[in-house]
């Protein structure tokens, strides 16, 4: 398509869950409900359009080992975008992948700088990894690079424990939390059990990854503060397999690893009916392959989330926590089309038909 041509959508157009038009046109890579006049060179597109996809827990420039090169980090981009992700939150990432802001074929990502361990708890090559008289240092140095958050490790095996365990004492988060506050920045963390959250939500955090360890004591002060939760279950499937792997060492961490994966669907669902906001996230680029969005949601769905919420937390919701446009008038058109309502079936997004990126169709 020519940079002067014009993309006609046609069919159903989600502007939000019940909000629906009939067609929107895209020129000059963006949005308009308005018909152009003269328009020459249309190119029409018929089907069910979506904002493009949120992948709000996913890191870009990141692998099992460590940071990735250039060219691997292009093709994490590039897997995203085949399946409808258009809007990445990097929770996470040691590469500088600045020079995907410059490539308008790429996702747009929105970055948490690189992630805030403490020392020898965490992956090896992930994380600056310190003692808690720097983390607001460090939170800092951060918020400075980052695009608007922050990421702490909140909890990690701790070898002498033989489990999980709080990385940080509740001080040292609660200083932290307002530095990156005082500097415009929301603060999120990686936290699997369930000693980190009270101190974690009540030092002020915006947002928990994975959120495993939610009971009935924490999820209403989730849900009295507003803090968000990506829960992740694509990864949190993997806990099992962990949890073998980890038997002869740590079997405390192997059987609390099964533990919160056992009940990892009532603890989503516990926290939604709660009025916690859930988004969604697939913690692909470590462990995991790009471009899973589509199964996150449908575990979402699963675990008992309806659907069109479901879809919201890969959509508009999803869009507006993280302070992005959807359809909108005048917006870039960044864009999905199916060949059925993803309303009623999110499955759907598994196969989309068209992918449309600042107002281009890549896929």
């Amino acid at each position: 398509m020519s940079d002067h041509a014009v993309l006609h959508v046609k069919g159903r157009v989600l502007v939000g869950a019940e909000e629906i038009r009939d067609e929107v046109w895209v020129v000059g890579g963006r949005l308009s409900y308005d018909r152009p006049e003269g328009a020459r060179d249309v190119r029409t597109v018929e089907g069910w359009a979506l904002p493009g996809l949120v992948d709000a827990h996913c890191h870009v420039g990141l692998d099992s080992h460590g940071p990735v090169s250039d060219d691997v980090s292009e093709k994490q981009a590039l897997t995203d975008r085949e399946t409808g992700t258009l809007l990445i939150r990097d929770a996470g990432s040691p590469s500088d992948t600045r020079w995907i802001d410059d490539r308008d074929d790429l996702p747009k990502i929105i970055r948490a700088g690189r992630h805030i361990a403490r020392t020898r708890r965490y992956i090896r090559n992930y994380a600056w990894e310190i003692e808690p008289g720097d983390l607001v240092a460090y939170v800092a140095q951060e918020a400075r690079r980052g695009d608007g958050w922050v990421k702490l490790v909140g909890d990690w095996i701790d070898r002498e424990a033989g489990d999980l365990t709080a990385c940080w004492p509740r001080e040292a988060v609660q200083a932290a939390i307002a530095e990156a506050h005082r500097l415009g920045a929301r603060v999120t963390a990686h936290c699997f059990a369930e000693d980190s959250l009270r101190d974690l939500v009540e030092a002020g955090i915006d947002c928990v990854e994975h959120a495993t360890g939610l009971t009935e004591e924490t999820i209403p002060l989730f849900a009295q503060r507003g803090v968000a939760i990506v829960p992740t279950l694509v990864n949190i499937a993997t806990f099992p397999k962990l949890a073998d792997g980890g038997e002869s060492r740590f079997p405390r961490w192997s059987a609390h690893m099964r533990r919160l994966h056992e009940r990892r669907y009532d603890t989503v669902r516990s926290a939604y009916d709660a009025g916690i906001p859930v988004y969604v996230g697939t913690d692909a680029g470590g462990g995991l392959p790009h471009g899973l969005v589509a199964a996150e949601v449908a575990e979402l769905a699963t675990a008992g989330i309806p659907p069109v919420q479901a879809l919201s937390a890969a959509t508009w919701g999803a869009r507006r926590w993280l302070g992005r446009p959807g359809l909108e008038e005048g917006a870039a058109a960044d864009l999905v089309v199916y060949e059925t309502d993803p309303r009623a079936d999110v499955r759907v997004l598994a196969v989309p038909r068209r992918v449309v990126l600042n107002g281009r169709v890549v896929g």
